[in-house]
């Protein structure tokens, strides 16, 4: 099951790839629990299909990012080479503190560094 974070499908959908697409670039994002909750599942699952290295991992990789050719390749490339003997858990959430309009929880979440 999923969260709906009060969206229908398609801005759901778009919102967790942008938000994917912004960790994998930066390495670290700060939003609320739900959505990084969310997000997590995302980011493992693109890693895992970088990790893989076919040609089927690869294309899955552009499809859900739209065809961006730099995130593809950093997650195919760079990312997968930096956890390849890790078998998960590729990201962390850090809670910060609540926002001030509607008490939701903010938090940090970041792609763990593997050395």
């Amino acid at each position: 099951m999923y969260r709906k974070l009060g969206r229908d499908n398609k801005h759901r959908r778009s919102m967790l790839a942008n938000l994917t697409r912004d960790l994998i670039m930066n390495e670290e994002i700060k939003t609320t629990e739900t959505r990084a909750k969310e997000v997590r599942k995302f980011v493992d699952k693109m890693i895992t299909h970088g990790k893989k290295g076919t040609l089927v991992s690869r294309r899955k990789v552009l499809a859900f990012f739209h065809n961006d050719k730099e995130v593809a390749e950093k997650v195919c490339d760079v990312l997968a080479k930096r956890f390849e003997n890790r078998d998960g858990g590729y990201s962390r959430i850090i809670k910060l503190d609540e926002r001030r309009g509607d008490n939701a929880l903010i938090v940090v979440i970041k792609l763990v560094e593997e050395k």
